[in-house]
């Protein structure tokens, strides 16, 4: 079965750190764009961040631009997070996609099951 696996989530204070990784089951990431993607509870789902096959292009969303940090080694993507606030609190999502560029990226497949993130104050 194919499917990616979201790692690493949990509760941290405002202003912590939090490390995700997504790695893959049932195929190999190395040769897809993989992006990081949110949802808060009553929201839609958004997207974050992305980083291409290459390793050469990341995309990050306005909100987590300088706190946020994706990166790739062999098979797992992963995602640092510092100063994180009241407001990032939601479930993270990974995904493959079509591509990854540093202003946007292509449609999303291949979902995990989510890690929840949660800040208090």
């Amino acid at each position: 079965q194919v499917q990616l696996v979201e790692s690493g989530g949990g509760l941290v204070q405002s202003g912590g750190s939090l490390r995700l990784s997504c790695a893959a089951s049932g195929f190999t990431l190395d040769y897809y764009a993989v992006g990081w993607f949110r949802q808060a509870s009553g929201k839609e789902r958004e997207g974050i961040s992305c980083i291409s096959s290459s390793n050469t292009r990341t995309y990050y969303r306005e909100s987590v631009k300088g706190r946020f940090t994706i990166s790739r080694d062999n098979s797992t993507v992963y995602l640092q997070m510092n100063g994180l606030k009241l407001e990032d609190t939601a479930v993270y999502y990974c995904a493959t996609v079509g591509y990854c560029y540093t202003n946007e990226y292509g449609y999303p497949n291949n979902w995990g099951q989510g890690t929840q993130v949660t800040v208090s104050s």
